[in-house]
């Protein structure tokens, strides 16, 4: 150490200062590609203090030999934060992303006719559904049906056969449409809206699908209802009537007794078979559920 950086060190001004003859460092250069412009923009900045450090130096350490020195350049704000402005706005730009993803594919299948829609339902895994099933549940019936009855999702024997209410709650189903002189894939057509099955909670009860498994799926029921364009829906318990109108969470009581609108078509709203088999007193106020159904029908 010579004794012009000694004298430099008891002022606390050493190594924050470099002789100018070194070569300039990365850091001097900076990483923006301005290379010499910023080195030169150094130099005619700092002049005038290190001249003034250069002389206090000399002065103290009473030696004629001048020590010429720069200052080590500040790194922009940004820089010394590590964070870019161009990284910040990166977070958005994904979001955006996601979004556009989300209507491209929702685009895709409003325009999917019946054997395309099929395939993409049977390939899906848009959703963690998929891998806790054995198979997806499309739906079945007259796809020119004037009548479409939705349900929640498939349950154990709907996974097993792949259709949808073949368990005990799709024998009180096919009832009901005796009921109303109709019959299971004659001007009828049943549907759910999830396609695959739900899993079971360690109670033993197959829990209700999530909102956005709902939501994830809901543009395939979506492009059914289109291409059957039915003239009465019958949305059967709550899971189904919430999510076909976007109400919430509010009791499958208020819904009931009253026509709805999903996208033009007259919608009713009743219990699920499932719920009628636990509950069979509440089978008088499904049927009045159906012969609401009946009469908007009739008034098509």
């Amino acid at each position: 150490m010579d004794r012009n950086e000694a004298v430099l060190r008891e002022l606390n001004l050493y190594p924050q200062w470099v002789r100018r003859e070194q070569p300039a460092t990365a850091d001097e250069v900076g990483v923006d590609g301005r290379g010499t412009a910023r080195r030169a923009d150094v130099d005619a900045g700092t002049e005038a203090s290190c001249v003034s450090a250069e002389n206090m130096a000399a002065s103290v350490a009473d030696t004629p030999q001048s020590v010429a020195v720069i200052a080590q350049p500040v790194p922009d704000a940004d820089e010394a934060l590590g964070t870019p402005p161009v990284e910040a706005a990166a977070e958005p730009m994904r979001v955006a992303g996601v979004e556009s993803e989300e209507q491209s594919r929702e685009q895709r299948i409003a325009e999917l006719d019946w054997p395309e829609l099929k395939a993409m339902v049977r390939d899906c895994t848009a959703c963690r559904l998929r891998a806790g099933c054995r198979q997806t549940v499309f739906g079945v019936g007259d796809p020119q049906a004037d009548w479409l009855f939705v349900g929640e999702g498939p349950g154990a024997d709907e996974d097993e056969r792949g259709e949808p209410f073949v368990g005990e709650a799709g024998k009180l189903l096919d009832n009901m449409l005796l009921a109303l002189r109709l019959k299971r894939g004659k001007n009828v057509y049943i549907a759910n809206v999830v396609k695959c099955r739900p899993p079971v909670e360690a109670s033993g009860k197959q829990s209700p699908p999530k909102s956005d498994e709902i939501t994830t799926c809901l543009p395939y029921l979506q492009r059914q209802i289109r291409l059957i364009q039915p003239k009465v829906i019958v949305a059967l318990g709550k899971t189904a009537a919430t999510a076909m109108l976007r109400t919430g969470d509010v009791t499958l009581g208020s819904l009931r007794g009253r026509t709805h609108d999903f996208d033009g078509i007259p919608l009713v709203v009743t219990y699920h078979p499932a719920y009628l088999l636990r509950s069979p007193l509440e089978k008088a106020h499904a049927w009045q559920d159906l012969c609401l159904a009946q009469q908007t029908m009739r008034d098509e």
